[in-house]
């Protein structure tokens, strides 16, 4: 299944991945096949589920016990890459330009 370039950008614009070489709209092309295989299953006359545990009568909450805090510094120090006080994610992912400036692999196609 080909994907338009107006779609490839759109994606790239969610996801802040770069598609315009050929391995990565070959990993979106497989991927996009592998969750067709879900068209094949019958569905028919099963209802929609808010939840996989949706048979409870009520979902138990644990506790939040706080045990230490204030260490946003430490954690930070983690990140490859951040921006002001949070990560960047994914790590090294930069701007993409507007899809009239791209010079896409797919463009030809």
């Amino acid at each position: 299944q080909k994907v338009s370039v107006e779609v490839l950008g759109h994606l790239e614009h969610l996801a802040l991945v770069d598609f315009r070489d050929s391995e990565g709209v070959e990993r979106l092309q497989k991927a996009i096949q592998f969750a067709d295989q879900l068209h094949e299953v019958n569905t028919d006359g099963v209802e929609p589920m808010d939840s996989v545990l949706e048979d409870r009568w009520c979902l138990y909450l644990r506790e939040d016990d706080v045990t230490e805090g204030n260490c946003t510094k430490e954690l930070l120090e983690n990140a490859r890459e951040k921006v002001e006080e949070y990560f960047v994610a994914p790590p090294g992912n930069i701007p993409l330009p507007k899809l009239e400036e791209q010079d896409t692999f797919l463009q030809g196609s």
